[in-house]
């Protein structure tokens, strides 16, 4: 059975674990090794937050992904982001990706989920692609990684477009 549910203080060991893993700290905007404690910090503030939705994706009990929704309830839209397990089977980020927009579209109702990528995140741009994203629009030189600077490249997807796609 395959389930989104909202994270709790159980899941901060995996989703920790998760996000300090070098394949996907390489893709995020935060690059930094992150702490025990700034992990605990970071889960106080957003489960305090209605505006934050962090939610975690299993299959057959198995935790396998994170995804989380900032909303901005006047507009009905939300930020979204999002990893799987480094060590989930493939075709877990298609399966996260799904349940997490009908989450947003059916559960929270909202108008439009907007989604962005490194320029040099290819698998992040194609997957935002193949979900039904709009490119709509790059932020040029905008993230400095290292020394080089890199473009992030801005998505967005509208629930009259999920739902004549996916409803």
């Amino acid at each position: 059975m395959k389930l989104l549910r909202p994270m709790d203080s159980a899941d901060l060991e995996d989703v920790l674990k998760w996000r300090n893993h070098p394949s996907i700290r390489k893709s995020m905007l935060s690059q930094h090794k992150i702490s025990q404690e700034e992990h605990i910090r970071w889960f106080e503030l957003i489960s305090s937050d209605p505006t934050k939705h962090s939610m975690i994706y299993e299959e057959e009990g198995s935790r396998l992904g994170y995804v989380n929704f900032n909303v901005i309830e006047k507009y009905s839209l939300a930020d979204w982001g999002f990893y799987t397990s480094p060590n989930a089977p493939k075709g877990t980020g298609k399966s996260l990706g799904f349940h997490a927009l009908s989450y947003g579209f059916n559960d929270l109702n909202l108008n439009k989920v907007c989604g962005q990528a490194l320029s040099s995140n290819i698998a992040s741009i194609n997957f935002h692609l193949k979900l039904g994203f709009s490119q709509e629009g790059i932020l040029r030189d905008q993230y400095k990684q290292d020394t080089a600077y890199q473009d992030i490249i801005c998505f967005g997807l509208l629930q009259k477009d999920w739902l004549r796609n996916y409803a």
